[in-house]
């Protein structure tokens, strides 16, 4: 009900559809949350759909989003800076180019932290779910379903393994973390309300996560 939009409504405040409106556009935050309820088909479809529309995020073709700007803005600001080696300005930006495509691509699938709900994309992070120096290939690295954006806070945590997912997107807090720190950064232990669902892919890269990232009780720090 917060998620409907102040004029045309497409459903009644019963819940029921609104007959006296034909057409009507979907908010996407309403949109995204149908998508949820609706489960992992819709997920599919949408993404099927994203992936027709924005030609731009092929490997090849003409690059003209507004991330692309920023990131490239970010580039030259590397290549303007005196201070860095040219090996070390190679590096940073191999690293901002992979970072930028490996973002778009987890963004057909992820539109905000699933923790503190931000969804301006320049204040999330593409975390990758099983490790970039674990991958076994580029495709790995950079394939969309192995990622999630989250602010930075809670992406230090997820890559640190104090918090990983279960399979109904559960937060599973490590039990050596420390539960004060972990609500000033924003995450509520006691919270065992579901984030979403996640796609069959997603699982199998959280799978990972949650055996060869996340820390068991057995950890000393």
């Amino acid at each position: 009900s917060p998620l409907l939009p102040p004029r045309y409504l497409p459903l009644q405040q019963n819940g029921r559809g609104n007959q006296g409106v034909y057409l009507t556009r979907v908010p996407d935050n309403l949109a995204y949350q149908l998508i949820s309820l609706i489960g992992e088909e819709a997920i599919n479809l949408r993404n099927a759909v994203n992936r027709v529309n924005e030609p731009d995020l092929i490997e090849g073709a003409p690059k003209n989003s507004g991330m692309d700007l920023w990131e490239e803005q970010q580039i030259r600001a590397v290549l303007e800076d005196n201070s860095i080696s040219e090996t070390e300005k190679e590096t940073i930006i191999i690293a901002r180019r992979g970072q930028g495509l490996f973002k778009e691509r987890v963004h057909l699938i992820e539109h905000q932290c699933r923790i503190t709900k931000v969804d301006r994309i320049h204040h999330l992070i593409a975390s990758h779910i099983k490790p970039w120096r674990q991958c076994d290939n580029r495709s790995e690295r950079l394939d969309g379903s192995n990622g999630l954006l989250l602010t930075p806070n809670i992406d230090h945590l997820f890559d640190r393994g104090f918090i990983s997912f279960d399979n109904r997107g559960v937060v599973l807090v490590s039990p050596v973390a420390h539960t004060a720190s972990l609500v000033k950064m924003g995450l509520d232990p006691g919270n065992t309300s579901s984030t979403g669902i996640f796609t069959s892919e997603q699982k199998e890269y959280m799978s990972y996560h949650r055996d060869e990232v996340f820390l068991s009780a057995n950890i000393t720090l």
